[in-house]
């Protein structure tokens, strides 16, 4: 087995955390953006995609959280990636 990761995301973690009502899952190049209304909703996939990459045979499982948690008005991700795209769209 060589070090690429990508069989471990793809068939493991995001196929095992797609189940999760509620969540919604941007693989990226680098790392998943998960995003939910509740922070139980996030903790429940992290367990549920460590759980599938061990039973995958995974002899080792990191994930890293930073949990942006904007409690004085909605936002989603999709919100983010249009004003980043006006922004762009403003210098040319």
């Amino acid at each position: 087995m060589g070090t690429s990761v990508g069989r471990y995301v793809k068939a493991g973690a995001v196929r095992a955390m797609s189940g999760i009502p509620g969540l919604t899952v941007d693989v990226t190049p680098m790392s998943s953006v998960l995003e939910a209304e509740s922070i139980g909703t996030i903790l429940e996939a992290v367990e549920v995609s460590h759980r599938a990459l061990r039973s995958m045979g995974a002899k080792r499982i990191s994930s890293i959280l930073r949990i942006d948690e904007r409690l004085d008005k909605r936002r989603m991700m999709s919100d983010k990636i249009r004003g980043l795209e006006r922004l762009r769209s403003r210098k040319t």
